[in-house]
């Protein structure tokens, strides 16, 4: 089951992402692809907070992932600056999928090769100059149960 949700506003975002942070659960990854600017980041800030986490959230294009302490721990990859897929694998990021927190993962369209086989993917791509589309899709053994709690149409 694939759904869509077209939002102007940072806020829609933001909600989107807040609402679908009462529904994660610790070992769930979370996808996120889109071109620059798109609003992977901003999405995951807005998890992040609705998941309880004090810390400001960044985009840890740099270090590549950023852990942050919560009730459930978020852990935050931005896969954009790997050279070769397989520098995933070497992160450790199966210790993380097993771990006891929520995995993001930005641009994971850059890693398919390595990722669990259990995921949500969310696109958000630009429709023009001010709207963007959000798509949530799960994979098969995700199930749609999340999504369609998610009420996104």
């Amino acid at each position: 089951m694939n759904m869509c949700r077209k939002v102007v506003k940072q806020s829609q975002t933001e909600a989107i992402a807040a609402k679908l942070a009462t529904l994660l659960k610790p070992g769930d990854v979370v996808c996120l692809s889109g071109d620059l600017g798109a609003g992977k980041t901003t999405f995951t800030k807005a998890l992040g907070k609705a998941m309880g986490i004090r810390e400001n959230i960044t985009s840890p294009t740099f270090n590549l992932v950023q852990e942050y302490d919560g009730d459930v721990p978020l852990y935050h990859f931005d896969v954009y600056r790997l050279l070769k897929p397989s520098e995933f694998r070497d992160l450790g990021a199966e210790e993380y999928f097993s771990g006891a927190g929520v995995c993001v993962i930005e641009w994971a369209n850059l890693v398919k090769e390595y990722l669990p086989e259990r995921h949500l993917w969310i696109e958000i791509k630009w429709l023009d100059a001010s709207r963007r589309e959000i798509c949530i899709t799960p994979s098969e053994t995700f199930g749609n149960t999340l999504v369609k709690e998610l009420g996104i149409t």
